[in-house]
């Protein structure tokens, strides 16, 4: 699986592109996170046990009991966030101590993107879990509970053809372009309403999902989050090894990003407001690696990748671990 052609050259044998040969690694963020998830990978693997314990102790929650009980905190934002955080470590850690992966690119949606840079060696663990948690709760009290949502809008190519004509004067934005086929608009729910009605009558044939967040991410109401958190990003991103960033995908270029300390921070600031281009990501991704591998407690990229023609890899579990072949 996974293995597309790299760089336009076809894989054939000796003349395998260099590209060919590299593997990427992408985290999926909010959305994926389900109960019990990690826990057979906590049976059968100490990586997985020793990864847990360190974010219990960074986080001061037990954070096995959030995750493999029938925790309902799991659906508030500033649990989740760190609780999936920490599953797609475990996961990681596991492929490559256990299995044998050797990732030269990473890649996450959202806050995937924390675990990307985690996983490149470019930020700790305990500090991402600590910067993770306070993101969630920023975005959290953003916008009272039940005033804001999010809305999958599935069409032929609208992605490169979205009118945005539909969302002015509303407090709607563009949230992520997942795919050729699918974008997300977050905002206020009366106007996410008079969005949907809008682009029905732009595009005709349109599918919109409500999707199951507990907040309107990527837009402009989560301005005060990107305020509170921007001191933080500043002060933590000083203390990482940001060289190793430039390995790691930026959802707000939809490039990579530059590797310096100050335009992290920025660009991790401007997460919380911009829009994940997630297609633009996948592109990057497949002009460097041959190999892509989803790792997190469920698959959501592992769609977006193959409505681009490019099935991949999805670890989500101890035996999908297990099944990994280097």
């Amino acid at each position: 699986g996974g293995r597309g052609r790299a760089g336009g050259r076809a894989r054939t044998r000796g003349s395998v592109s260099e590209a060919s040969k590299e593997i990427a690694v992408v985290f999926p963020g909010q959305g994926c996170q389900r109960p019990g998830m990690g826990e057979d990978l906590c049976r059968n693997y100490r990586e997985a046990r020793e990864t847990f314990e360190e974010a219990s102790e960074a986080l001061g929650i037990d954070v096995r009991a959030l995750c493999f009980g029938q925790d309902l905190r799991l659906d508030l934002t500033e649990f989740a966030q760190p609780a999936i955080l920490t599953v797609e470590i475990a996961l990681y850690r596991v492929l490559v101590r256990q299995h044998g992966l050797s990732a030269q690119w990473f890649a996450g949606h959202s806050l995937g993107e924390y675990a990307a840079l985690v996983a490149a060696g470019c930020a700790g663990l305990a500090e991402a879990l600590v910067l993770v948690r306070e993101r969630g709760r920023l975005m959290q009290e953003a916008v009272p509970a039940g005033r804001g949502g999010m809305t999958a809008v599935v069409a032929p190519g609208v992605a490169s053809a979205f009118p945005e004509q539909a969302l002015e004067g509303l407090a709607v934005d563009l949230a992520n372009v997942n795919s050729p086929d699918q974008v997300v608009i977050s905002g206020l729910k009366p106007d996410l309403e008079r969005a949907g009605e809008r682009l029905r009558a732009e595009l005709g044939r349109v599918r919109l999902v409500p999707l199951r967040v507990s907040a309107p991410f990527h837009c402009r109401l989560m301005e005060p989050a990107a305020r509170g958190l921007e001191p933080l990003l500043a002060q933590g991103t000083t203390q990482w090894q940001c060289e190793r960033a430039a390995r790691v995908a930026a959802n707000v270029s939809g490039g990579f990003h530059t590797g310096q300390a100050r335009a992290l921070a920025r660009a991790l600031t401007e997460q919380i407001t911009a829009p994940v281009r997630w297609l633009d990501n996948m592109h990057a991704l497949l002009a460097r690696a041959g190999r892509i591998v989803e790792v997190g407690p469920g698959r959501p990229l592992s769609g977006f990748f193959k409505a681009l023609g490019h099935p991949i890899e999805a670890v989500i579990d101890a035996p999908s671990a297990r099944a990994f072949r280097p």
